[in-house]
């Protein structure tokens, strides 16, 4: 697949090669856009409107032709998942299971899917009744609600319920309290809670004045009657009590006619409730939430239901509704409500032998991935050093990944709180793992995923995603990862080539004036130091640049022989080369290298270079111009910096300085790199402030 990038961010142009069923490493020093790169083809594949907040910055300031964020590809992607800080940011690791939607993620993949879809052919009858069945589930929803009316107590019933409130007092909608008679009409209105609230508000002004507050008569003798409203009614208590009313007679003959009167009696009680009213809700409420409880269960007919010692054909007929042990709701009419539920269970009932043989597929199934996943994680951990485990613990879609410490037995709440920021990047990056093997996309980025990894933690995790069956890790699938660390290349390209052949592709990105080249790297470009300045010795570059790269390949095989304290002492600009083997003497000062020790080392020098004199390329070094030279015709970043060095410039940037001594006077990958000629991996922007220092110098 090819992909083309323009007009995003620091990029005015790149073309990207991405293989499809491979990993596609691509290599790019830091500020050369990866995750611009990452972030534009994310933005095209799910939110192409999205694509504006990559505007370039001159383009905003001035745009002309009216250029806009572009990318395009050559092949149709659906579905895109991408690892970067994002993903991690908002990764939840959460307070009682380390992956949110452990089952989803972990164990419902392709093939159980295929078990789930089997059992729920031979459970369908039951869906179907349920299934915009309106009636069915107003009934199921109101017989809810008279159950939340009331809450159980140890003691009965709690007086804190909405129930409760609106009829412990009694119903003073139908008996109205001596000497507001007069205000019956408004009390028992369809919208009495509204007249309520009305009065009660106005009441709140009548100590202003003895005038009435809403027609301003005379308010004196009736002040005592009009203030008793208020102290017998209730607006939330009229509301409460209006609510259990309505709910009652939307239940009408689905109760049975012994609950019908007896909810009727209670509900228009004067002087409240007694204990035996209460004992009597208290046995209606219990009967309710058991027979929405088993409604729920045939509703949520599944196989994790049956517990593993369970029998589906013994199990199964107790799932059926029996009123007799209903009497509040044994009716006529809620009889003929739950006929066809109880049919469809039969009917379930002669699959039973069916089900049972997928059930015991679906258990196993489960068991067998629960173990696999579990071991997968915790060798990783156990390879990549870090001093955790997992466990998945539950059953069925209650399984939940839980986290261990080595050093304790307990499982830990969260992962937040106990993991460095290393950690939860690793972990967050083996779960993302396994959300790509549950949502299957066509196409997986990881920007910069194991950067900030040691050496075995990195191939640790390059092994967990891409060394194992592919069914359980991204190998086969294809995956763009943009990197700046060139140990993952070395690793699948030339240390441990054999291990990932035919499952990678590897290539550098440059960025020269906001232009995006690719380079494909081989085996044969990851060479070993010395291998590169061999080559070097042999090319027709200047002798000065030829210096800089046999000056290090001394210091790998013998820091302390005589050719490498004359190039240190050549390329430190002495005029007089010292020895720093030897002690120093009374002013803190090296002594003079011998003159045999000098000539050794210069004849040393000369089977690599053999017109070296130390005399001429100390003039040189001396010369501005002459480095200069030497600087502007170096061919790459690499030589351009250690050229750069040379000039021991005053006015270097303390970053750019610091960039240019660590990185590349003391490099650290002695065994292997790609080779500099071919790939400048120094960013465009060392390398242009370095460009205008040696144009000012002279």
């Amino acid at each position: 697949m090819e992909f083309k990038l323009e007009n995003c961010n620091n990029i005015d142009y790149a073309k990207i090669e991405v293989t499809k069923g491979k990993l596609n490493i691509k290599l790019a020093p830091n500020g050369t856009g990866k995750s611009t790169i990452a972030k534009a083809i994310i933005l095209k594949s799910s939110n192409p409107e999205g694509l504006i907040d990559l505007m370039p910055f001159k383009l905003k300031a001035e745009n002309p032709e009216e250029q806009n964020p572009k990318v395009e590809w050559s092949e149709e992607i659906n579905s895109i998942m991408c690892f970067d800080e994002d993903y991690v940011k908002q990764f939840n690791f959460k307070q009682d299971e380390l992956l949110s939607n452990s089952f989803d993620i972990l164990i419902r993949n392709d093939e159980y899917k295929i078990i789930e879809e089997e059992i729920e052919l031979l459970i369908r009858e039951t869906r179907k009744v349920f299934t915009n069945n309106e009636e069915l589930e107003t009934l199921i929803n109101t017989i809810k609600e008279l159950g939340n009316a009331f809450k159980l107590t140890k003691s009965g019933v709690s007086k804190a319920s909405s129930g409760m409130k609106g009829l412990a007092k009694g119903n003073n909608i139908v008996h109205i309290p001596e000497g507001l008679e007069p205000y019956k009409p408004f009390i028992q209105c369809d919208d009495s809670v509204s007249w309520v609230d009305w009065q009660k508000k106005g009441c709140t002004f009548s100590e202003l004045s003895e005038a009435c507050p809403f027609c301003t008569s005379d308010t004196t003798e009736k002040k005592q009657q009009i203030q008793k409203v208020s102290k017998e009614y209730d607006k939330n208590t009229i509301k409460n009590l209006l609510t259990i009313l309505t709910i009652i007679d939307k239940l009408g003959d689905y109760l049975s006619d012994e609950a019908k009167k007896k909810l009727g009696n209670i509900t228009k009680l004067k002087d409240g409730l007694e204990k035996e009213h209460e004992d009597y809700i208290v046995s209606i409420k219990r009967q309710i939430d058991n027979f929405i409880l088993k409604l729920e269960r045939i509703r949520l007919l599944s196989g994790f239901q049956f517990e593993e010692s369970e029998k589906v054909a013994e199990i199964l007929p107790k799932y059926k509704l029996d009123l007799e042990y209903f009497s509040e709701l044994n009716s006529t009419k809620m009889n003929e409500a739950i006929s066809p539920i109880n049919e469809a269970i039969d009917s379930v009932i002669e699959s039973s032998g069916k089900l049972q043989g997928k059930i015991n597929i679906q258990r196993k199934k489960i068991k067998t991935l629960i173990e696999t996943h579990q071991n997968d994680i915790n060798d990783f951990l156990s390879y990549a050093g870090y001093r955790y485990k997992v466990e998945i613990i539950g059953d069925g879609v209650d399984s939940k990944l839980r986290l261990k410490h080595l050093d304790n037995s307990e499982i830990l709440n969260g992962g937040s709180q106990y993991l460095s920021y290393g950690e939860r990047n690793a972990f967050s990056i083996v779960l993302f793992m396994y959300e790509c093997l549950s949502k299957n996309p066509e196409m997986i980025i990881l920007d910069d995923p194991i950067s900030s990894f040691d050496k075995n933690k990195k191939y640790a995790i390059l092994e967990m995603l891409f060394r194992r069956d592919s069914s359980k890790c991204l190998k086969n699938r294809t995956v763009l990862m943009l990197t700046h660390d060139v140990e993952p290349i070395i690793d699948t390209v030339k240390s441990l080539s054999q291990k990932f052949s035919n499952l990678m592709t590897a290539s550098f990105l440059k960025l020269r004036n906001h232009r995006i080249s690719e380079l494909i790297i081989n085996k044969n470009d990851i060479m070993t130091f010395p291998s590169i300045c061999t080559s070097v010795m042999q090319s027709d570059k200047d002798n000065i640049t030829k210096l800089v790269y046999l000056r290090r390949n001394t210091e790998i095989f013998d820091g302390s022989g005589d050719s490498y304290q004359v190039l240190s002492n050549l390329l430190h600009k002495r005029n007089v080369a010292i020895d720093n083997r030897e002690m120093k003497d009374e002013n803190g000062e090296y002594p003079r290298m011998s003159d045999y020790k000098f000539n050794n080392g210069c004849v040393q020098i000369s089977k690599d270079i053999c017109d070296f004199d130390y005399i001429q390329i100390l003039n040189r070094l001396s010369n501005v111009d002459e480095l200069k030279e030497v600087y502007t015709s170096s061919t790459n970043g690499y030589e351009k910096l250690q050229v750069f060095r040379l000039f021991e410039s005053k006015d270097v940037n303390s970053v750019i300085q610091k960039f240019v001594n660590e990185t590349y006077h003391i490099e650290n990958e002695y065994i292997c790199q790609l080779d500099p000629s071919r790939f400048d991996t120094i960013p465009e922007y060392v390398i242009s402030e370095c460009d205008k220092i040696v144009s000012e110098l002279v």
